[in-house]
C-alpha cells in the first residue's frame, strides 16, 4: 500500500509549552518521524485547505467554495458551472483592543437559525446572489457574476485576530458595501436577538473566501480517499476517485483496501483543538492517533506492507515525511520527544521566515 496521511496540526504550535508537549507518549510517531525523509514546502503560511488542495496539484487560490459544496453530505444543491464564495456564519468581538473570529462550529448555530437567516440575506440581495446553508455552519454564496479575491481559509481565521475581513481593491468594493449591510441585517434579525436575549453569541457576521467554479480536468495521485471533511470529499469526487468517510483506524482501513491500493486519508480531529488552543483536547487526540494509527502504521511500514508519506499544516509550514521499509533500519536517527522537534522546527522557520523575500523586502523598505 502506498498511504498519504495528512493531519493538520500534528505539532502543537507553542514549543515552549511543556504541560502540552512534554512527556507526551508518542514513540511509534517518533520513530516515523526520526527515520522518515523530510521535506517542508516553501509556502510559509500554510493552512489545512491549502494543503488537501495541494494533494490534487491545486494552489492556495483554488476554487474552495465549489469545491467544498460539491463535498457536502447532503448534495442538495451542486456548484453547476456557477460562481461560488464561502459565505460562514461567524461572530466577531473585541477582545483587548482586537477583533477575534469564532466560526459557526462553535458558536452552536441550528438548522432553523441557518435557514431563517440565510432566507433573510436572499431577500435583501437578491440581485447578487443567492445563499444557501448547506450545513448550519457552512455557507455558500452563488454569485451572479465573478468574484476575485483573495482571502484567508476560516480554517486559519477561526480563534484568531482578524485584520481585515476583504481586501481594500477597487475590485472588491462591491462585495465590501455587502459584507456592511449583511452584518446589519444579521445584527437586527430576529434570530439573532433571540440568541443575544439567551446569552449566546450571535451571527454578526459572514467570513467570504474561496471564490470561484469547479476546475475541469482535477487529478489525484489516489486511488480512494477517506476523508469526513467536505472539502477533501469534493475534490475526490471532482477528481473523479472514489470517496469514502475516515476510518477509525488503520486497522479499519486495511479491511477495507488490497495490498496495492493508493488511499489519501485526511484526519482533521486535531484542526480545533489548535484553532481555540485547547491543549487538553489535543493531547488526547494525539494519544488516540498513537494507539489507531501510528503504532499499527509503524509496524506496517517496517514489514514492507506500507510506504507512508506523512503530511500536516501546522504553523511551521507544510510539512511531509516519507517513510518506507529500508528508512526503518536507519537506527542512527534516533527518535526525539515532540517538543525538542517542535523547538526545531520553529528555529528553521524563523529562518525560512527572516530569508523570505516579503521579510527581506520589508526590511529594505
Amino acid at each position: 500500500m502506498r498511504l498519504t496521511l495528512l493531519i493538520p496540526e500534528l505539532i502543537w504550535p507553542e514549543p515552549g509549552d511543556t504541560a502540552t508537549l512534554g512527556e507526551l507518549p508518542c514513540p511509534a510517531l517518533s520513530t516515523l518521524l526520526a527515520r522518515g525523509t523530510f521535506a517542508r514546502s516553501a509556502e510559509l503560511d500554510a493552512t489545512f485547505d491549502a494543503a488537501v488542495a495541494g494533494c490534487f496539484e491545486l494552489d492556495r487560490a483554488a476554487p474552495y467554495a465549489a469545491l467544498r459544496l460539491l463535498g457536502e453530505v447532503a448534495g442538495e444543491v451542486t456548484p453547476g458551472e456557477h460562481h461560488w464564495a464561502c459565505a460562514d456564519p461567524v461572530h466577531l468581538r473585541f477582545h483587548h483592543e482586537r477583533l477575534i473570529l469564532a466560526d459557526g462550529a462553535t458558536i452552536g448555530i441550528d438548522e432553523a437559525e441557518a435557514g431563517q437567516l440565510t432566507e433573510a440575506l436572499n431577500t435583501y440581495f437578491a440581485d447578487i446572489g443567492v445563499f444557501h446553508a448547506a450545513a448550519p455552519d457552512r455557507w455558500y454564496l452563488r454569485l451572479a457574476e465573478a468574484a476575485d479575491f483573495l482571502t484567508p481559509p476560516l480554517s486559519a481565521m477561526a480563534g484568531r485576530r482578524v485584520e481585515q475581513q476583504l481586501p481594500e481593491e477597487a475590485r472588491t468594493a462591491w462585495l465590501r458595501k455587502l459584507l456592511n449591510e449583511a452584518q446589519m441585517l444579521l445584527h437586527s434579525h430576529a434570530a439573532n436577538e433571540a440568541r443575544a436575549d439567551a446569552g449566546r453569541l450571535t451571527i454578526n457576521s459572514l467570513w467570504l473566501w474561496g471564490p470561484g467554479q469547479l476546475p475541469q480536468g482535477l487529478k489525484g495521485d489516489f486511488d480512494s480517499v477517506w476523508a469526513s471533511h467536505p472539502l477533501a470529499r469534493g475534490l475526490a469526487r471532482c477528481a473523479g476517485i472514489a470517496c469514502h468517510h475516515t476510518p477509525g483506524s488503520f486497522d479499519d482501513l486495511l479491511g477495507q483496501t488490497t495490498a496495492d491500493s493508493r488511499p489519501l486519508v485526511v484526519i482533521d480531529s486535531l484542526l480545533a483543538a489548535v484553532q481555540y488552543e485547547d491543549a487538553e483536547a489535543w493531547r488526547k487526540g494525539m494519544l488516540h492517533l498513537e494507539a489507531a494509527w501510528f503504532a499499527p502504521l509503524a509496524a506496517a511500514v517496517r514489514a514492507g506492507r506500507v510506504t507512508l508519506d506523512l503530511r500536516a499544516s501546522s504553523i511551521y509550514g507544510e510539512l511531509s515525511w516519507k517513510i518506507g521499509r529500508g528508512d526503518m533500519w536507519r537506527l542512527w536517527k534516533r527518535p526525539q520527544p515532540l517538543q525538542v522537534l517542535a523547538k526545531s522546527l520553529a528555529g528553521s522557520f524563523a529562518d525560512s521566515l527572516a530569508n523570505s523575500p516579503a521579510t527581506s523586502q520589508a526590511g529594505q523598505a
